[in-house]
């Protein structure tokens, strides 16, 4: 009997070519240190572990649109933390984790086969993803020049950057928004590392009226709880911005029963009501930050960028593999940089997500 026949559509899964290095690293005599995913370890802000609890009895379906009160909450924090107003209740909608959202956004908009999508130099494999999963046409580039004249149907920004922990100035957020909107291209800027900053600029919202100039027209925000409250398990995110597209990404998530349980709901709106557990966490990441940012640059690491987000952009100079089996050899597991792009090829990722514990093991490994 003939077998059917599955095309590929998407690349490999990266992580699945750092086993090796993983093996090795975990040989080390007091253990592996993982560095590479950056994964909360901290324990999820009680606030919401007892909200999730009073929500524990929900019999019935949750509607894609998610409650009013969830919504409002996502509105709520986006105006007192980030200064972005002037949203309405259906310029907004929960989702089930960001990953989902921006893997399927492309095909959720009706975008497809012939389409453009573009994404930044470095960046997240997903942008990528999702351009495949359609037949778009991808490119990558941090230049708006080097799209020539045609006009993309997507354009992905993301600042803070994962995995540089770059944040674009203000001046550049509002040129790629005016040069989006005279093309009619939809601008996504993911922004889930918003609240991780450390140095330099404070990073801005795509829909601060310094950028958007007061208006959604053409905007999508995704945000996520993952990061500033430990909530990665959880799967709380959401998406803001034009109150059309939200409206069309609605319309489509209805049709395939995408909904984020009743319990979750009530769960991200005490984590995003609450900015005290995400002040403290931010505080904890800071320690963790300054010990192994010191301790790279010690063992002979340069950091480029990583102002934000929750990663070191490190590099030794070489090829990043080379850096990977070093660390390796050290029980210290990094993401290469190549995962997320070609021009990654010089650096490694290095979250600092694990625990004081284990920070101050790979401390301790790099300047002994």
């Amino acid at each position: 009997m003939a077998r059917p026949q599955v095309s590929r559509r998407l690349p490999d899964f990266p992580w699945d070519s750092l086993v090796e290095h993983a093996t090795r690293a975990r040989q080390h005599p007091d253990g592996i240190v993982d560095l590479s995913v950056g994964t909360p370890v901290d324990p999820t802000p009680e606030v919401v572990q007892q909200a999730l609890r009073e929500a524990a009895n929900s019999p019935g379906y949750p509607v894609t649109v998610g409650l009013p009160e969830t919504r409002q909450a996502c509105l709520d924090w986006l105006a007192r933390n980030h200064g972005v107003t002037g949203l309405g209740l259906d310029q907004v909608l929960p989702v089930i984790g960001s990953k989902e959202l921006i893997a399927s956004m492309p095909l959720h908009l009706g975008i497809g086969a012939g389409d453009l999508v573009v994404y930044p130099e470095l960046s997240y494999p997903t942008y990528e993803v999702s351009a495949a999963l359609v037949g778009a046409r991808a490119l990558a580039t941090d230049s708006l020049t080097a799209i020539g004249p045609e006009r993309p149907a997507i354009l992905w920004l993301n600042s803070p950057s994962n995995p540089t922990g770059r944040v674009l100035p203000v001046e550049h957020l509002r040129k790629v928004v005016e040069w989006c909107r005279e093309r009619g291209t939809i601008l996504v800027s993911d922004e889930c590392y918003i609240e991780c900053a450390w140095e330099g600029e404070a990073p801005v919202s795509a829909l601060h009226p310094s950028v958007s100039g007061g208006s959604a027209d053409g905007i999508l925000v995704v945000h996520s709880t993952s990061k500033r409250s430990n909530l990665a398990g959880y799967r709380c995110a959401f998406v803001a911005g034009d109150r059309a597209l939200i409206g069309e990404l609605l319309a489509v998530r209805k049709n395939l029963g995408l909904q984020m349980p009743g319990p979750q709901q009530l769960a991200m709106i005490a984590a995003l009501d609450d900015d005290q557990h995400a002040k403290e966490q931010h505080a904890r990441y800071a320690a963790r930050r300054t010990k192994l940012r010191d301790a790279l640059v010690h063992a002979g690491f340069a950091i480029d960028h990583s102002e934000a987000s929750l990663y070191l952009w490190a590099t030794r100079g070489e090829d990043c593999w080379d850096t990977v089996s070093w660390l390796a050899e050290r029980g210290i597991l990094a993401a290469p940089g190549v995962y997320y792009g070609a021009a990654g090829r010089s650096h490694v990722r290095i979250a600092f997500t694990a625990t004081d514990e284990r920070i101050d093991a790979a401390v301790e490994r790099l300047t002994a």
